[in-house]
């Protein structure tokens, strides 16, 4: 897995920071699938910048995010599933949403707990 850390966090990097954009440009729901607002798309750009910093700093900050990623995506999976409509009351969620949270914290965890390097 140790080959997968950093190309992973330059990829969530770039794609959430896009997402993130996106939210602001394009209606909700985002490609008609996810639900999407200020706070949401706030939270994709500064995760994907946060990416994108440890992804180019070293392998031990790439790795670093990447579990603190899918742990922090671990409960807002938990946390969308369980109420339905959003998080906490701080921004909407729908299934789609959930569902995809599910996989980005399953593959952050599996490829930061997966990988050897320390």
């Amino acid at each position: 897995m140790d080959q997968f850390v950093k190309p992973l966090t330059w990829i969530f990097g770039a794609v959430l920071t896009l997402v993130g954009v996106a939210g602001f440009v394009m209606a909700s729901p985002l490609l008609g699938l996810f639900e999407v607002g200020t706070v949401h798309n706030v939270i994709h750009i500064l995760s994907g910048v946060v990416a994108l910093g440890a992804a180019a700093t070293s392998y031990q900050y790439a790795r670093l995010y990447l579990v603190g990623f899918g742990l922090v995506y671990g409960v807002v999976t938990v946390l969308g599933f369980l109420n339905g409509t959003s998080v906490l009351g701080v921004f909407g969620v729908n299934q789609a949403d959930n569902f995809l949270h599910l996989a980005i914290a399953a593959l952050c965890l599996g490829v930061g707990f997966g990988s050897r390097k320390v």
